[in-house]
């Protein structure tokens, strides 16, 4: 069976992201639409969707390592500050934010708090994340067909000519 290791990071959270929206248990904060995610940015994010990006991209994460803390977090998901003449530098994310995630996915289950500091996925968590892996694997095996029957159909159409 596979899990979340097996699969793109990329695909994996747009899917996840896309459940959690779905499903609407996560509880999205009324400032998501002003909040800027980190001091260097300018402004807040385009995408209306968001929180529930950054939600499965945290879960992915924590799913990955063992325990994870709010700091680490900040790290991750930080960026160039960019200060004009002078050489650009790392800065962390808003720490509010992730923590404000982190909070959301316990609410649902998905993460706990762990004994020796951070957060750690729960069995729950864990087996709804592959759940959605294997449904994001299933999906891709039946683009592939399809796109196999496609291919077959139009050479058969060109030997027919």
């Amino acid at each position: 069976m596979p899990g979340v290791r097996d699969i793109g990071a990329d695909a994996f959270i747009t899917a996840y992201a896309s459940h959690l929206k779905r499903s609407g248990k996560i509880e999205v904060p009324t400032w998501v639409d002003i909040v800027k995610t980190g001091s260097f940015k300018e402004l807040a994010p385009y995408d209306p969707d968001w929180y529930y990006v950054r939600a499965a991209a945290v879960a992915r994460h924590i799913y990955l390592r063992k325990d994870v803390g709010i700091g680490a977090l900040t790290k991750l998901h930080g960026g160039r500050n960019r200060r004009g003449n002078r050489p650009s530098h790392h800065a962390d994310s808003s720490a509010s934010v992730q923590r404000k995630i982190c909070q959301s996915l316990e609410k649902i289950g998905v993460l706990e708090k762990s004994d020796n500091g951070g957060r750690r996925i729960s069995q729950d968590g864990q087996r709804d994340l592959d759940r959605i892996a294997t449904a994001v694997v299933e999906a891709a095996k039946e683009d592939e067909s399809d796109e196999e029957e496609e291919d077959e159909e139009e050479e058969e159409e060109e030997d027919d000519e």
